[in-house]
């Protein structure tokens, strides 16, 4: 698989955007369903993510991504462990890390009967941008994005699974992030919009000063986007570095090549036969 690889890592600042030592994270089977197994979906994850930079998690499905940026965006609590977020505990200092961070997953919710616009006027209003602030706003992010003002005003129903999405990532940039949590933010989309999507990511970063976490399981996608690349294999930080670092490490392969020696599977291969368990 060819890929183009981004390299030339932002981090003369130095200045941690997101720290984390020794994060653990499992799941206990309910006490109404005797003989189940506890997963232990993050095991002693450590790493940070530097301000300005992207940072990318590969891993297969059940490897422990999604779990990860829970986590980080407090909407779980580790069992072990800290994270900072520019030198902020999550966990004494919640209120405070929730106002520099947003977070976009696969599952984005909205209010379907409502257009994109009247959704985003709304999610404006919560982080306090007054409607005739936001609106100029909103057309700006979503025709970057791709999405034309005449599907602005559709209800969201009536918009495809990739233009959601993409209303989806533009909510989060309402508020702009200091630290933007990006949960497999592609998954599904077309190529185009794939493109549209990775575009606005990494001009994001690079005319806001945004850091960005990404998680993915599309090789090209973490290869074209990331300034520096972590591998989860069952919940474990196996590897990190830039792309050319971690294929220099690993018999000078592609990415792919690097998963298998990693993993002992392909990344495909380990997405169709990952076992159900939390992600």
């Amino acid at each position: 698989m060819a890929v183009q690889i981004r390299e030339g890592v932002r981090t003369e600042k130095k200045t941690a955007a997101l720290a984390a030592s020794g994060v653990c994270k499992a799941f206990r089977p309910a006490r109404v369903t005797p003989g189940g197994t506890t997963v232990r979906a993050v095991d002693s994850v450590s790493l940070s993510v530097w301000r300005g930079e992207i940072y990318g998690l590969l891993g297969a499905n059940g490897s422990g991504k999604s779990t990860l940026i829970r986590l980080f965006s407090t909407l779980l609590t580790p069992d072990a462990g800290t994270v900072r977020v520019f030198g902020l505990d999550i966990d004494r200092d919640e209120l405070a890390v929730k106002r520099l961070i947003n977070r976009v997953s696969v599952e984005a919710s909205f209010f379907k009967k409502l257009s994109a616009m009247e959704n985003l006027v709304y999610a404006g209003r919560l982080y306090g941008v007054a409607p005739e602030e936001s609106r100029p706003k909103i057309v700006s992010i979503l025709r970057r994005l791709g999405i034309e003002d005449a599907r602005m005003t559709e209800p969201l129903e009536k918009l495809s699974r990739g233009m959601q999405q993409k209303v989806a990532i533009a909510r989060a940039f309402l508020s702009t992030p200091m630290l933007l949590l990006l949960d497999e933010p592609t998954t599904g989309l077309d190529i185009r919009s794939k493109r549209e999507v990775q575009t606005f990511v990494r001009d994001l970063r690079d005319e806001h000063d945004a850091t960005i976490l990404l998680t993915t399981h599309d090789l090209d996608e973490a290869a074209r986007l990331a300034d520096r690349i972590g591998i989860l294999h069952q919940g474990r930080l196996v590897a990190e570095g830039t792309a050319l670092e971690l294929a220099a490490r690993h018999g000078g392969g592609s990415l792919e090549d690097v998963f298998m020696t990693l993993t002992g599977r392909r990344l495909d291969d380990a997405d169709a036969s990952e076992p159900e368990r939390p992600t």
